[in-house]
Formats: structure tokens, C-alpha cells, sequence
């Protein structure tokens, strides 16, 4: 893949980013972070001036209502946005990241009619509704129930780490439709809308004092049949494309600010005589190396993905390496920091203890590794002791 660019792609790299030049400047400043209806307002007007101007789901396929842009046009919008320093997807990564993707891929013509549009131009928000108290490396250990009553399923039981649902929309949300079927089969993914009733939501305050997730509890909700993405109980399948995208291409823009703060990093050093020490040279060559190795990652996932594709299992290796790496940068920051890494701010500490999750969220490491060693490598199940 040449990803040098064309006259085509430098067009389209220098009207991004005068169109950034001109438009950044005209947003208001960002809410409090833990103002997530301030947040939500932020974003999602973002959102909504990326779709007026051409830009909102690039690398969506034109038939899902996004531009159908290239790979390397892809990749030109993630460099240039985090360059610029502008907004991130924010309280709408979910819709736009998951679950658009997936119901672009997996969903019918009028599922995507009805959900894609509102997730482009930032009109609807989504939360992803998959880990529960007893099922989260586990996934499909969930029992979350969904009985079919006519055309409506009717759905009991709760989840836990439900992204931004306090100010979601709708929710990307797996059930158990046929309790007697091995757990990864007779699971479904259901389309459920946040405000039906019989919908619970309890915000969970992080270490960083917001309230980014919350807890989700489901009483006898009705949820149409429409609303199921795939067949009953092919579910699992479903959640796999999801968790592809998820795993592979949700991540790309934060390579690309990691690698901008790891410059910033390295300049702090200069200037307060951490550089002076050679393990911290040491260590910011090494990362240096290896955000320039997951950046080709990045190129390959958004690659496989292109035009509504699905990321093979490449992505495991990307999102496994990436949470790491992410984890070791503001560990040398703070080493870096010293005693000033004690104060809470956006740009060094609230990231770091962030960043104690990404080893956990979106699959933990244990499991990425798992399906490392046996999608990528090929290797057997181990099997159990006395199995």
C-alpha cells in the first residue's frame, strides 16, 4: 500500500485543513469535563459542523451516507485533526465508532435509513450496553434476558460500564434471547431506545471525578423485533464485527495525539533536565518507535476496513500493544514530572489514570492475547485441567 500522497490526496489534505484553519477558531471553549449535557452540546455541535462540511464518517461508505473516502484520505483526516488539536468524536464515539459501523455492515436497508443519518450529523447519541457485574472478560457469560412477546422482546436484567448513558440516545445492547443455548450462541443484538420505559440509569464517578459511565438497569423493557441488528441468536457474530471496529480503527486518532503528547513529553524534558537522565532518553526512543510501529498498524486496519469492511483479527494485536504503550507514556510522564504528576490536570495526570482502563476496556489484555494466539498464530485452546 503506497500511502505517499497523490495530487488528489494533497488536495484533499490542504481543504481540510483550511477548512480547520477557519472553523476552530469559531468554537466556543469546551465544557467542564464533567459536565456531560455540556459535553454532549460540545460534541455533538462538532459533529453536526464536520457533517454541513463533507467530513462527518469519512471513511463510511457513500451507501451509509458517508463519504466513501479512501484509505489514505482516512488516515490524512486523523493526522490532520489531531494536528490542528481539533475536537474529538467525544460523547458520540460509540454511534459513531460501534455501533454505525456495525449497523452499516450488519443492519437492513431501513436500519440504516433510521440510524445512520442522526449518528453522522450528531443529532443522536448512542452507549454501548455489552459488559454486565457477572460478564465482562467474559463476555458471553451475560444474562441479560429478552423474551420474545409477539413483535416486541421484553427485557430484564442490568449492565455495567454502559458508556455516556446518561446522555445517550440509544444503546448498542446484547441480550440472551434463548437461555438453554451454549452462552456464545442464543445471544442477540437489540437496538435499545433510552428512553422506554422501565429504563434505569446510575451514573459511576472514575478516579478523574466525571461520570463517563454509568450503571444500566433494565425492568421488563419492550424493545421492537425491529430493532434487532442480524438474526436472533447470531448475536455473538454481530458483537465480533462490532468489537472488530472497536478494537481496530476507534483507537486511530488516539495514535496520532499520543504520538503529539510524546513530543510535548520530550520537550518538558528538555526544559526541566529530565532529559539530562539516560533511561528517560532511553525510554522516549522507545516509544517513539513503537507509536511509529502501531501507526502502521492503524494504516493496515483502516485499510482492511475500507468501504465498510471489517477488521480482521489484526485489530486484537493493535488494541493490546496500543493500550500498553499508552499506559508506559504517561508512566514516564510522571516520571518526568516528578512531584508535579501529584496535580490533577488534563494534560499529564487526568490522562494517566484514564489510561489504567485501556487494559481492561474494550477486551482485556488477557483476552486480546487469547485471540492472538489462536485467530492470528493459530494455536489450539488450552485445555482445562481434567478436561
Amino acid at each position: 500500500m503506497d500511502l505517499r500522497d497523490t495530487p488528489a490526496e494533497a488536495e484533499f489534505r490542504h481543504g481540510l485543513r483550511e477548512w480547520l484553519g477557519a472553523v476552530l477558531p469559531e468554537l466556543p471553549p469546551p465544557p467542564d469535563p464533567a459536565d456531560w449535557p455540556g459535553r454532549r452540546r460540545y460534541d455533538t455541535g462538532w459533529q453536526r459542523r464536520l457533517y454541513d462540511a463533507g467530513y462527518a464518517g469519512v471513511h463510511w461508505p457513500r451507501e451509509a451516507g458517508g463519504r466513501g473516502a479512501t484509505p489514505v484520505e482516512h488516515l490524512i483526516f486523523l493526522e490532520e485533526t489531531e494536528r490542528a488539536g481539533a475536537p474529538y468524536v467525544g460523547a458520540n464515539f460509540v454511534g459513531l465508532l460501534h455501533a454505525g459501523p456495525t449497523v452499516a455492515a450488519e443492519g437492513t436497508p431501513e436500519q440504516r435509513r433510521r440510524w445512520l443519518p442522526p449518528i453522522l450529523s450528531g443529532a443522536e447519541v448512542w452507549c454501548q450496553g455489552f459488559s454486565e457485574p457477572g460478564a465482562g472478560s467474559d463476555l458471553a457469560a451475560l444474562r441479560t434476558r429478552a423474551v420474545r412477546d409477539g413483535d416486541h422482546y421484553v427485557v430484564s436484567g442490568s449492565k455495567l460500564w454502559t458508556s455516556h448513558a446518561e446522555v445517550a440516545d440509544w444503546c448498542e445492547l446484547l441480550v440472551r434471547t434463548d437461555p438453554e443455548a451454549p452462552k456464545h450462541r442464543g445471544i442477540s443484538w437489540l437496538v435499545l431506545p433510552m428512553d422506554a420505559p422501565g429504563v434505569t440509569v446510575r451514573p459511576l464517578r472514575t478516579l478523574t471525578g466525571t461520570a463517563e459511565f454509568a450503571e444500566l438497569f433494565l425492568d421488563e423493557v419492550r424493545v421492537p423485533v425491529g430493532n434487532r441488528v442480524g438474526a436472533e441468536h447470531d448475536g455473538w457474530r454481530v458483537t465480533m464485527v462490532t468489537l472488530s471496529f472497536e478494537r481496530g480503527t476507534a483507537f486511530a486518532g488516539e495514535v496520532v495525539a499520543c504520538r503529539r503528547s510524546l513530543a510535548a513529553l520530550a520537550r518538558l524534558a528538555r526544559d526541566n533536565g529530565a532529559w539530562e537522565q539516560p533511561a528517560v532518553r532511553r525510554s522516549l526512543g522507545l516509544l517513539a518507535a513503537r507509536f511509529g510501529a502501531l501507526w502502521r498498524l492503524v494504516q493496515w486496519n483502516v485499510s482492511e476496513a475500507q468501504g465498510g469492511g471489517v477488521p480482521g483479527p489484526g485489530a486484537s494485536v493493535f488494541k493490546l500493544r496500543f493500550s500498553e504503550a499508552r499506559q508506559e507514556l504517561y508512566d514516564l510522564a510522571a516520571e518526568v514530572l516528578g512531584a508535579g504528576a501529584l496535580v490533577l490536570d488534563e494534560e499529564w495526570s487526568a490522562p494517566r489514570l484514564q489510561g489504567l482502563s485501556y487494559t481492561i476496556a474494550a477486551g482485556t489484555s488477557q483476552i486480546q492475547r487469547n485471540i492472538v494466539a489462536q485467530r492470528v498464530l493459530g494455536l489450539p485452546k488450552q485445555e482445562r485441567a481434567g478436561g
